[in-house]
């Protein structure tokens, strides 16, 4: 396994990362399995295990602090604050009360004294980013958290949050976690760009593209929509639907492609994000051992150029063939009000 330096931390990590969302009620619920993953990880080099507190509500969280026991020192441990914890009000979002209380949650579930990367999983416009920053930058002096990042902002909001801790004196995002893939190349353009301009670690997610990529989804084939994530969002995955017939052609060209190099499609599709300069390292999220040995089997895998030429052929860089499923949308687009005047103030005259 190499090793990369994460941003300008000056902390090493491994270029594929342990995901830890698929650890739990969601995923495995055999704690005593995924304790036997996230060994059989570390025995082969991988150092830096990502989680999230809203994984399986905390539970995946109690997993990993199981597995790191004795172990802790030689593992980067990284976890995430956003989504609501729970019923009520004020426990989710990206505030100084609530980010305060999470991470001591966070804390007592993982069984540390310290997180080494703590990530904001989304952006929160209810929350001003100087309060957030401001927050995680107590955190840092307070040796509570080591280093903090962002997940799946968009470009525009990390060139913000930059501007703002240099205007305020407060520390920065270190890292970005944005999804990455043979099929969401969308980064590309605008994150990807903007990680690198700032010196910024970039942890990619869903190399797989939330299973489209698993090699279980091919073009006339039935496929299954009762188990996995097809179960989730059929509609992403019904061979039926026009919006995803470009997708499945693009798996059977990248099928074939990855024919040719002698892999399967998920050595392709895991080898391909590690192979962008601005990339850090590429997260993995097995729920099985043999997932893991899958995912794994790849790690050698050199890309070379014209291979990366082939694959911008299917899918032209900076475009994407899906939306990532869990991507941020903002208020922009989600909200119709936001882009819609009052009725009497519409027309021209």
């Amino acid at each position: 396994m190499r090793y990369r330096v994460l941003g300008g931390t000056g902390i090493e990590v491994s270029v594929h990362a342990l995901g830890a969302m698929m650890f739990g009620a969601v995923g495995n619920p055999d704690h005593d399995e995924c304790v036997r993953i996230i060994h059989a990880a570390l025995d082969r080099g991988i150092n830096l295990v990502d989680t999230a507190d809203m994984y399986s509500a905390g539970e995946s969280e109690v997993i990993v602090g199981k597995a790191l026991r004795g172990r802790r020192d030689d593992v980067v441990l990284a976890t995430k604050v956003h989504f609501p914890m729970g019923e009520g009000r004020n426990r989710g979002g990206n505030s100084r009360r609530w980010i305060m209380r999470a991470v001591e949650d966070s804390l007592r579930r993982l069984g540390t004294d310290w997180i080494d990367l703590y990530q904001v999983h989304r952006p929160d416009h209810t929350t001003d980013v100087e309060e957030t920053l401001g927050v995680l930058t107590d955190l840092v002096r307070a040796g509570t958290i080591r280093a903090f990042g962002c997940s799946t902002f968009p470009a525009e909001e990390i060139v913000e949050a930059h501007h703002v801790a240099e205007r305020r004196a407060l520390g920065r995002f270190r890292t970005e976690q944005p999804p990455y893939s043979l099929l969401a190349r969308g980064i590309e353009a605008d994150v990807l760009p903007v990680c690198e301009r700032y010196g910024m670690g970039v942890l990619t997610w869903s190399p797989l593209a939330s299973g489209f990529l698993s090699g279980r989804y091919r073009e006339g084939r039935t496929a299954d929509l009762t188990s996995g994530r097809a179960a989730l969002t059929p509609a992403r995955f019904d061979p039926a639907a026009p919006g995803n017939a470009a997708k499945y052609r693009a798996v059977e060209e990248l099928v074939a492609l990855a024919g040719q190099l002698g892999r399967t499609l998920p050595e392709l599709a895991v080898a391909f994000p590690a192979a962008h300069p601005a990339v850090t390292s590429v997260i993995i999220g097995p729920r099985t051992m043999d997932q893991l040995d899958g995912l794994l089997a790849g790690a050698d895998l050199t890309l070379d150029d014209a291979t990366l030429d082939r694959i911008d052929e299917i899918v032209p860089p900076g475009t994407n063939r899906y939306a990532p499923d869990g991507a941020w949308r903002p208020p922009a687009l989600t909200d119709p009000a936001r882009r819609r005047r009052p009725v009497q103030t519409r027309s021209a005259a």
